[in-house]
C-alpha cells in the first residue's frame, strides 16, 4: 500500500467477452479519470445519451446474483465486482469504465483480463494526495448463518474469508490476504468464480447464467471437479471470495484501512457491512497521504490460506 499520491490510467484499454447471466457480447474499456473521481461506469449503447453511475455503495440496487449498480431510472451495470477488484487491487484510484452492455464481461471468471488491461493502459501518478477511509471501531452484521465484520487494523487493508459449503468436494476453506498489487496479481486476481452443476442447471432454467461455461466457471458435482484443466489453487473458491470482497468493498469510494472478516458470506453480506460502516460516522474517518502512513505499519505479503474440504454457485443467490 502506497500512501503518497493518487493514480489513474495512462491510456485506454479494452476487453471483450460475454455477460455471465445474459450471455450477450459486451465490450468494456478502462480509461483515465481526474483526481478524486473514483470509479465511474459510463453505459453506452442506450437510446438517447450515455448514462454514468458512480461506483459507490449508494448506487448498489441488487446483490442477489452479483453486485448491480444503477440510478433512479433502474439498473445500469451488473457483475461489477471483478473489474472493481482489479482496479482497487492494482492500486488505481480514479478510472472510467465504459461499457456497451448491461453486464461486465465475465472473461475467464476471474479478474486476470482486467489486470492485463490495466497493465496495457499503464498507471500514472496524479498530483493530489491519496485519501483513505480508516476504520476506527468494529462494525458487524449477521444475516442468517452469515457473519461479516470490519475492524481497525494497523496494516493497510486485510481480508479474511471463511467458507463452508455442504458440497463435500469443497467443504470448508479459509484464506487471508493483505492487499498489495503484486500479491493481488499473483494470489487472488486469477481465482475464478465457481458453482455446482445442479445450481447452474437451475439458473439456466430460470433465465440466469446464460453465459456460464467451463471456460469461465469452476464447476463441481457432488463427487468431483468437472473442469478438465483443474484448479489454479487448491483453495481457489476461498480466494475468489476474497476477490469479490475487494471489489464489493471498493464501493466505499476510497481505499479502506481496516480488516474485513467474512464467514459464509457473499455480495449481500459485503454490502451490508459496508453500508453499516458508512452509516456510523463515529466508526471511520478520512485520512490522507502522510497522515495515513503514520496510522499504519507497512503492508505485509499474502496471508496463507487454510484449505479443507463444502459450494453453491458463486453467481447464484448469496448463500454459502
Amino acid at each position: 500500500m502506497k500512501f503518497s499520491r493518487q493514480t489513474t490510467l495512462r491510456a485506454q484499454a479494452s476487453v471483450a467477452g460475454v455477460g455471465v447471466h445474459s450471455g450477450l457480447p459486451v465490450t468494456l474499456t478502462l480509461g483515465p479519470a481526474p483526481v478524486d473521481a473514483g470509479f465511474i461506469f459510463v453505459r453506452t449503447g442506450l437510446e438517447g445519451s450515455d448514462r454514468e453511475v458512480q461506483a459507490t455503495a449508494e448506487q448498489v440496487i441488487a446483490t442477489d446474483f452479483a453486485t448491480v449498480l444503477g440510478d433512479h431510472d433502474g439498473p445500469l451495470v451488473s457483475t461489477a465486482e471483478h473489474v472493481l477488484a482489479a482496479l482497487r487491487g492494482m492500486g488505481v484510484d480514479n478510472a472510467t469504465i465504459e461499457i456497451d452492455g448491461p453486464e461486465v464481461p465475465i472473461m475467464d471468471g476471474s479478474a486476470a483480463a482486467f489486470v492485463a488491461a490495466i497493465d496495457q493502459a499503464g498507471i500514472v501518478t496524479q498530483p493530489a494526495q491519496r485519501r483513505f477511509i480508516q476504520v476506527l471501531k468494529p462494525i458487524s452484521v449477521k444475516i442468517g448463518e452469515s457473519f461479516g465484520e470490519i475492524r481497525p487494523h494497523a496494516s493497510g487493508f486485510r481480508v479474511e474469508v471463511e467458507i463452508d459449503f455442504t458440497n463435500p468436494v469443497i467443504g470448508q476453506q479459509a484464506y487471508a490476504f493483505d492487499l498489495n498489487p503484486e500479491g493481488f496479481r499473483r494470489e487472488v486476481g486469477r481465482a475464478r468464480t465457481f458453482g455446482l452443476m445442479c445450481d447452474v442447471a437451475r439458473l439456466w432454467s430460470a433465465g440466469y447464467a446464460l453465459g456460464a461455461s467451463f471456460d469461465n466457471t469452476v464447476v463441481f458435482d457432488d463427487e468431483r471437479l468437472l473442469n478438465t484443466e483443474g484448479l489454479r489453487y487448491a483453495d481457489e473458491c476461498a480466494r475468489h471470495k476474497v476477490l469479490d470482497v475487494i471489489g464489493d468493498l471498493s464501493l466505499a469510494g476510497l481505499p479502506l484501512l481496516g480488516a474485513y472478516r467474512s464467514v459464509r458470506g457473499g455480495h449481500k453480506l459485503n454490502h451490508a457491512v459496508l453500508t453499516a460502516l458508512l452509516a456510523d460516522r463515529t466508526a471511520w474517518r478520512v485520512v490522507e497521504g502522510e497522515a495515513a502512513r503514520r496510522t499504519t505499519r507497512p503492508v505485509g505479503e499474502v496471508g496463507r490460506g487454510i484449505v479443507g474440504g463444502r459450494i453453491a454457485a458463486a453467481f447464484g443467490p448469496d448463500v454459502s
